[in-house]
């Protein structure tokens, strides 16, 4: 068997379209895998490395509110400069907490995401074989962000490079480009289990260090880090060329801000707004403009413009109500950097 991990960064497009989320009442207690997933990627960023010899990209998950994101050590590895971006686009810089030496684990901090609501997790209960598993990598679309599977096997043990792996979990979803340091979720609970680290090549086979073993170290990590000692770039490149660079993040945001109002999430969609757009509408009125929407997703986007410092954007989208049929109505949204961010300044309909 050839396991590896992926270190090279590629540029990958977000060309999957919005899917379509119904609105209907909760029909046990066990959430949707919809809602799940919707939950759990507003805490799992897309980590991009620099190092003197190449560029590379992971994943990790906020699991504290002291702003502390884990991942894995090679994701990491010899890196000179690091930067999180989250579900929403933003991007910020982080200071290494604490690193594995033959440990694939790591813990980097992000002092913006201090005292934000961080991801759920169960590090107390070791999972047998069968148990339903998700598997989460970066929350920007690239690649395949999302799968499903079993746990196929525990105590496995093996070594990659400098790191052992011992007694992780075999997990019938495979750890591809980007989804390096994600967390493995538990479907009956929505609670992160492990740390995905590794696959097999030309397989559905992946590897998933369980927490259990390894958050006692996390959290000392945590605990004993000074933020006086970290080192954080004193000015971090993020939006400093043109937009056409960021043409994708700046779609994606368009398609973000509708999959959040399909599920319903009108806070998490309110906050991709700019500050001037929010002053023009209150949350409560955003809100009520939506309660009546029954489905809602992207099928086309049918024009761009891009400005110097904003990009446009014409999509169809395919909508439901309670008041109205299933129906195709046209939007123009407006993207533009606010604070460093992307946001989006204005959205409207217009005439097809």
């Amino acid at each position: 068997m050839n396991f590896r991990y992926y270190r090279h960064h590629q540029q990958l497009s977000i060309s999957v379209e919005a899917p379509i989320v119904t609105h209907q009442p909760e029909q046990s207690s066990e959430r949707s895998l919809k809602q799940i997933i919707h939950d759990l990627q507003k805490n799992v960023m897309q980590i991009s490395v620099e190092t003197p010899y190449s560029s590379r990209v992971g994943s990790g998950f906020l699991y504290n509110n002291k702003g502390d994101i884990v991942t894995n050590a090679h994701v990491i590895e010899d890196a000179t400069s690091i930067q999180v971006t989250l579900s929403n686009t933003e991007t910020y810089p982080a200071a290494i907490v604490g690193v594995g030496e033959t440990n694939d684990i790591a813990v980097i901090r992000v002092p913006q995401l201090i005292n934000q609501r961080p991801i759920k997790f169960d590090a107390t209960t070791r999972f047998d074989i069968g148990s339903d598993i998700i598997a989460v990598g970066s929350p920007l679309g690239l690649q395949n962000s999302v799968s499903v599977g079993i746990i196929s096997g525990v105590n496995r043990s093996f070594d990659i490079g400098d790191y052992l792996y011992e007694n992780v979990y075999q997990i019938s979803s495979n750890i591809t480009h980007g989804n390096s340091g994600g967390p493995l979720i538990d479907r009956a609970s929505g609670m992160v289990i492990g740390i995905n680290a590794a696959g097999i090549n030309d397989s559905d086979i992946g590897f998933s260090i369980p927490l259990i073993d390894v958050i006692d170290q996390l959290t000392e990590w945590s605990m004993t880090a000074n933020y006086e000692d970290l080192t954080l770039p004193s000015r971090y490149q993020s939006f400093e060329s043109s937009m056409s660079d960021y043409e994708e993040d700046s779609y994606y945001l368009v398609q973000y801000f509708v999959d959040n109002l399909a599920i319903h999430d009108y806070i998490n969609a309110y906050t991709l707004m700019g500050s001037n757009l929010q002053e023009n509408i209150s949350y409560s009125d955003f809100r009520n403009d939506y309660l009546s929407l029954k489905s809602l997703r992207v099928v086309e986007k049918k024009a761009s413009q891009i400005h110097d410092d904003y990009i446009i954007y014409d999509v169809a989208l395919e909508m439901e109500t309670q008041e109205e049929d299933l129906m195709v109505v046209s939007y123009r949204f407006r993207i533009a950097l606010e604070n460093d961010q992307l946001k989006i300044i204005d959205y409207h309909e217009i005439d097809d």
